[in-house]
C-alpha cells in the first residue's frame, strides 16, 4: 500500500468544519503528527486551493481536531484544535476553533469515547487542551444516536439541524493551554495602541475564548456592516489589520515581535471591528435591520474578513460586552445588560454572558451559546507514506 490509511471524520460544526481524528490514531511524535495533518488537509499550497487535501482554502475550513478520553476527573474528553494554514507550513496551535467546539461532543459520543444515554440530552464535559478551559456541550439523543436533524437556523449555515448549546466555563485568562492569565492583558479595559509610521488606535485586549483584539470600525474607515468582499478585495485595509493584530500580540504578551506573531500565530489573537448597530444585507441576502441587533462585530480570521463570525469570536464579544470600559460595552450604551444579539456576515447571532466583580476584578463565570453540528463523511484520510518523515517545505 502506497499510502498510509487514518481513521477520521469530516464534520460540521457551527459554520467551520474540519477532519477529526481520535488522538491515538496519529503518532505520538508531535513533528510527525503535523506533517501528516498538514498532508490531510493539503498543505502548504502556493496556489491556494488545497486541491490535493481535505481543506476547503479558506480559514473556515482548514481545520483538524484531535479527540480523546480525557483523565481530568471534571472532564470527559480532551479536545485539541490546530488552525491549519492554506499556504504556510505550521499549523498554529495556540487557540481554540469555538464553531468545531460544537461538533466534539457528538463526535466523543459516536466514537464511543463518552458513555451517553439513549435519549434525552447528553452532557459532555470537554477540556480545550489549546486554552485549558472547560467547555459543557449539551448534545440531543434519541435511539441511542445523536440527533442531527432539527429546526435550529444557524446564519452562515445552509440547512436547519438540532440545536447544541454549548458552555463556556470561566473563559478568561487564558492561552497556550495556561489557564489563571488575566483576562485583560494589560490590566486595564481599553488601551492606546501606537504603531510608528501608522498610527495610533484605541483598542480593547481581551483574553476570553481566544485572545482577541477589538477596535472601533470608524477607526479603519468602515461601518461595521461590511461583507467578505468589501475587506478581503482590499489589501491595503488587509495589510493594516495584521499590523494591529501582529503590534497587538506583543502589547497581550504573546509575541516577542509583531513578525513572529505574523510567522508562527496567525491564528491568535483574533482582530474584530465593532460598530453600532446599523442596517446591512447579509451575505445570503437577507435585510438585517438595525432595530433587531445591540452591535454589529466583524472579525479576522487567518488573515481574511469571516464569512460569519468564529465560536471563540462570540465568546470574546459577549464576556467584553458584560465589563464597564471596553469597546464593545461603551458602543452598546443603554443595551448593555443580559444577552445580546450582534450582526455579522452571514446574519445574526445571540450570546449571553454571566459576569461578577469581586475585589475590583471582573470576572466572565460562564459565556453560552447555541450551535448545530453533523457528520459529513466518515472512514480512512489517505496520506502518502513519506508525509510523515519529509518536512512539509
Amino acid at each position: 500500500m502506497t499510502q498510509l490509511k487514518i481513521p477520521a471524520v469530516y464534520m460540521r460544526g457551527g459554520t467551520s468544519k474540519g477532519v477529526f481524528f481520535r488522538a491515538d490514531a496519529l503518532p505520538a511524535d508531535p513533528r510527525q503528527r503535523e506533517r501528516i495533518l498538514l498532508r490531510v488537509i493539503g498543505s502548504p499550497d502556493p496556489y491556494g486551493k488545497q486541491i490535493d487535501g481535505m481543506g476547503g482554502a479558506t480559514s473556515s475550513t482548514s481545520k483538524v481536531a484531535l479527540v480523546s478520553r480525557s483523565k481530568r476527573p471534571d472532564c470527559d474528553v480532551d479536545y485539541l484544535f490546530g488552525a491549519v494554514p492554506i499556504a504556510g507550513a505550521r499549523i498554529d496551535w495556540s487557540g481554540n476553533c469555538g464553531n468545531l467546539s460544537a461538533a466534539v461532543g457528538p463526535f466523543a459520543i459516536a466514537e464511543g469515547l463518552v458513555d451517553a444515554a439513549p435519549d434525552g440530552v447528553a452532557v459532555v464535559r470537554i477540556w480545550q487542551a489549546n486554552i485549558g478551559k472547560r467547555i459543557v456541550a449539551h448534545v440531543p439523543m434519541r435511539g441511542g444516536e445523536v440527533v442531527e436533524d432539527g429546526d435550529f437556523e444557524l446564519d452562515g449555515v445552509t440547512f436547519p439541524a438540532a440545536e447544541i448549546r454549548l458552555d463556556f466555563l470561566d473563559p478568561g485568562g487564558a492561552h497556550d493551554g495556561a489557564p489563571g492569565g488575566a483576562m485583560f492583558p494589560t490590566g486595564r479595559p481599553s488601551d492606546t495602541l501606537a504603531i510608528a509610521g501608522v498610527g495610533s488606535y484605541e483598542v480593547t485586549y481581551i483574553d476570553a475564548g481566544n485572545p482577541a483584539i477589538f477596535i472601533d470600525a470608524r477607526a479603519l474607515g468602515l461601518s461595521g456592516a461590511e461583507l467578505q468582499a468589501d475587506v478581503n478585495g482590499n489589501a491595503q485595509l488587509l495589510e493594516l489589520c495584521e499590523a494591529i493584530r501582529a503590534h497587538g500580540a506583543v502589547a497581550m504578551g504573546l509575541a516577542a515581535t509583531p513578525r513572529e506573531a505574523t510567522a508562527l500565530r496567525p491564528h491568535t489573537p483574533k482582530l474584530a471591528f465593532v460598530a453600532a448597530p446599523l442596517g446591512y444585507t447579509s451575505s445570503a441576502g437577507r435585510l438585517v435591520l438595525k432595530e433587531e441587533i445591540d452591535l454589529n462585530a466583524r472579525i479576522l480570521s487567518m488573515g481574511q474578513l469571516h464569512h460569519a463570525m468564529t465560536g471563540t469570536g462570540a465568546v470574546a464579544i459577549a464576556a467584553a460586552a458584560a465589563i464597564p470600559g471596553t469597546l464593545p460595552r461603551r458602543l452598546l450604551g443603554e443595551r448593555a445588560g443580559g444577552d445580546i444579539r450582534f450582526g455579522h456576515p452571514s446574519g445574526t447571532l445571540r450570546v449571553g454572558a454571566a459576569a461578577c466583580q469581586t475585589d475590583g476584578a471582573w470576572r466572565v463565570t460562564k459565556v453560552t451559546m447555541s450551535r448545530s453540528a453533523r457528520r459529513l463523511m466518515e472512514g480512512w484520510v489517505r496520506v502518502p507514506r513519506g508525509a510523515a518523515d519529509q518536512p512539509p517545505d
